[in-house]
Formats: structure tokens, sequence, C-alpha cells
């Protein structure tokens, strides 16, 4: 199952020794030559077919999946959710389609395969496998916070090639043996790129599990040895700094899925002692810039990634993006490197002659002392008629009164949403994220008491 890269290929694993540690976590440490073993291993028990949904939860079994699957010439899907409606629509457009996950999926609607418990590998696992630069690795799918899913192919040859740009932008390039600990599933676009990929193509190492709660991330960090990396959400880093626990030392902070505000950036930086970076990209061009957010708001293109105009759009391309692709957000370019965001087309809305952004209102509402989490929501009919606001917020202890109080004086009167729905809980998905058929739910939910 082994061969050395050559013209058009690239290899699963970056060259290094096979003793170079890849995974910590689930009671062992993996190296390089075991995870080799491993991925030859399962490739010889996958089935037949030509697309997989890689369900696993554990980190490392989702690396080894991915692997084997690709060895088999096969194509992982990504879906943005797990609900057993959506995946039985993926079934129908790819037929075949069958999942491989490391827990109980009697709920899956697919033929189910299960992780080996015992993968007995040959000792051994030779060199690493090498992909065809064009063979379809994975087809992403958009996160439908705005609407329907859509797929997206991704190549292996570019997504490899990201990799190695994501590292140098955030200097990973300089830190072999440096670990990556995530919050994010590997399921999702970020979490693939900057947990699973990176550790690939970069000789870094990841951290096996998802630690969703303050204590869980601070014991797996805990788990792993110097220098240590957490790539996590704005949702994460916010439950953090309420937690106010001290975490292990931290060589870097690595956030995505949602705009950082400079207030919390510097908060995370001076309660952690590592500086904040953050990844911004979408579904179709995958990672395209980064930012140190306490440095200022600009974002710096990744290594090889071009801006282009096109009328009144900006596309991104080159470098690992290797079909163009159009931003949705609103840009201002400031030079041939670096732009500022303006809000997503999208997340914009029109109150009396007057305009702001969803994800501005959400960051002056999230900023109100004793606001745990909150967001603003416009109902689907109300967009392009007068702007009815509402809000979802999750504060015990405080009154309606008094968050709009606090509202009131961050934002115009005009976006002070009416009604206020206090909730014990978002609908926020694994990456910190709010669909919008979850926040149609629930207003649907709120409507009725």
């Amino acid at each position: 199952m082994s061969a050395r890269a050559t013209p058009g290929t690239v290899p699963l694993v970056s060259p290094r020794p096979g003793a170079d540690v890849l995974s910590y976590g689930g009671g062992r440490i993996v190296t390089v030559a075991g995870f080799l073993a491993d991925v030859a291993a399962l490739a010889e028990q996958l089935p037949r077919r030509a697309h997989i949904v890689n369900l696993c939860a554990d980190r490392y079994r989702f690396t080894v999946t991915f692997g084997a699957a690709l060895v088999r010439g096969q194509t992982n899907l990504l879906p943005p959710q797990r609900t057993p409606d959506f995946l039985a629509r993926l079934a129908d457009a790819y037929p075949g389609l069958y999942c491989l996950a490391d827990e109980d999926v009697a709920w899956c609607p697919l033929e189910a395969v299960r992780y080996p418990r015992d993968l007995c590998p040959a000792a051994g696992g030779g060199a690493p496998p090498a992909i065809p630069d064009d063979h379809v690795a994975a087809i992403a799918f958009t996160s439908g916070t705005t609407g329907e899913p859509t797929p997206h192919l991704k190549r292996w040859g570019p997504l490899a090639r990201g990799a190695l740009a994501e590292a140098r932008a955030l200097g990973l390039d300089r830190t072999p043996g440096a670990t990556l600990v995530g919050t994010v599933p590997a399921q999702h676009m970020y979490g693939f790129e900057s947990t699973v990929l990176l550790a690939l193509q970069n000789r870094l190492a990841m951290h096996a599990a998802r630690p969703f709660y303050a204590g869980d991330i601070g014991a797996a960090l805990a788990g792993v040895p110097p220098p240590r990396v957490l790539v996590t959400t704005p949702v994460h880093l916010r439950a953090l700094e309420i937690d106010g626990g001290k975490l292990p030392p931290l060589a870097l902070i690595v956030s995505a899925t949602a705009p950082l505000g400079e207030d919390a950036a510097a908060q995370a930086e001076a309660r952690h002692g590592a500086a904040v970076h953050e990844i911004y990209g979408f579904t179709e061009a995958g990672m395209v810039a980064a930012r140190r957010t306490t440095e200022g708001e600009a974002w710096r293109l990744l290594p090889g990634v071009r801006l282009r105009r096109d009328g009144g759009d900006w596309w991104a391309e080159d470098g690992h993006v290797p079909t163009p692709a159009r931003f949705a957000d609103l840009i201002d370019v400031l030079d041939d490197e670096r732009f500022v965001l303006r809000g997503r087309g999208a997340d914009l809305i029109n109150v009396a002659g007057k305009r702001a952004s969803l994800a501005a209102l959400n960051s002056h509402l999230l900023a109100i002392p004793g606001v745990v989490d909150g967001a603003f929501y416009l109902p689907g009919e109300d967009r392009g008629k007068v702007a009815r606001l509402a809000a979802f917020v999750v504060a015990p202890g405080l009154s309606r009164r008094r968050v709009l109080a606090a509202l009131r004086e961050r934002v115009d009167s005009v976006f002070l949403p009416r009604p206020v729905h206090f909730v014990e809980r978002l609908p926020r998905n694994a990456t910190g994220k709010l669909p919008l058929e979850s926040l149609r739910s629930l207003a649907r939910e709120q409507s009725k008491r």
C-alpha cells in the first residue's frame, strides 16, 4: 500500500522520521510509522466504494480513516451535520455511499462499518503512500448558516499545499514537534485543515480527543508536551474566559469560524500568555488569510494566494486555491496582500435607512457583562422589508430591561431587538456556529410560548 512520491503525487505524511509522534490521547502515543501501519491495515478492510462518510469522533481514528480512504482511491464526505435526514439525502446523491464510525451509529441510515477494535497492523508502515495530486480527497459542504449546504470538491494536492501555507503564516513551520489540541471536529473544514492536514504535512502532532468543556480542554493540553497549540473558536475562548481556569503554557492560540473581537483576543493573550491568530476562509476556497488579532483589523493573504476583482466582486485564486472562489463577505482591499472585512453580504441589514451587520450586533450583545451567550435574529420573511430584529440571550441573573439598557449604550436605537428571548442555551453546532434553520426552529418554539 506504500509508494514513494512521484511527479503528480503528494505523500500522505510529510517526510519525517518514523519515530516522530503523530498523535497523543486515547491512552496511546502513536508514531508516524505506527500511523502508516494503521492506514495500510484499515485500507485492506474498506469496502470497494467511491465515497465514504467519515464519522469518527476520535481525531486520530478520523485521520487513519481519511488516509485509508485515499489509499483505496475513495473520497471522504465531510457533512456539516449528522442528522439521519441529511445523510439519507447524501446517499441519494452519492450511490453506494457508506459510513465508517468509531461509536454506535444505529441511528445512521447509511451502511455502517465500525472502526476495528484492533487493526492488527503489520510491523512498520513503510514509506508514506503517494496520493495523486488531482484526486478528490474530500467533498466539503457549506455550514448551512445562510441556507442549504452545498458541496465543494477538494483535491489532495491543493489541500496539502494549503496546510504548508497555513503553517508558514502561523510560524508553525519553525516549531516541529508542536502538538495541536483542537476543540473543533475533524469533519468541519476548519478542524480538518487546521488539525488533521496541518499535522500530516508539517511535522506536527495532534491530540486525538475533541475537548468541549473548559476543564476537558485544560486536561487535554496537560496531556501533551510543549509546545502546545490550541485550535479553537471564539465560543470556546469565551467559555475559557468565563471559567477562569489556568491552562498549561501555550505556544499559540488559533481561532476561526467567527470574528474574534480585538478586546477578546487581548484578554485571551493576557490570560494564557500566547499570541492569538485568526484564520479566515470559506468552504469554497478553504483558508485564505490570517492575522494576529491584537495587531489590527487587516488580514494578510496566505502565501501564494492572490485577490482578483471582477465587477463588484472579489475572488481568491492561485496558491492552494486551484479554482477561483468568490468572497461572500464584503472586503476593502488595502494592497496586494492585505484586506479588511466589512461583513457578509447576507449578514447586512437595513433598518430605517441605517445599515449594520448581524455579526457586529452580536459582538455588542456578547460584550455585556453577565451575557453568557447571545445572538440577533432577523426572520427570513423580514429581509427586504422593514426589519424586525429579535435576540436570543443566555444571561442568568439579567433582566430584559438591563440587557436593552446595555445595548442602548452600544448600538443605535433602531437596532434594539424586539423581542428579547431569554433561553437556556443557543443551538450552536460543534464549531460554535448557529445554522439558520436552527435559529428558525428556536424562533418558532419561542413564538408558541
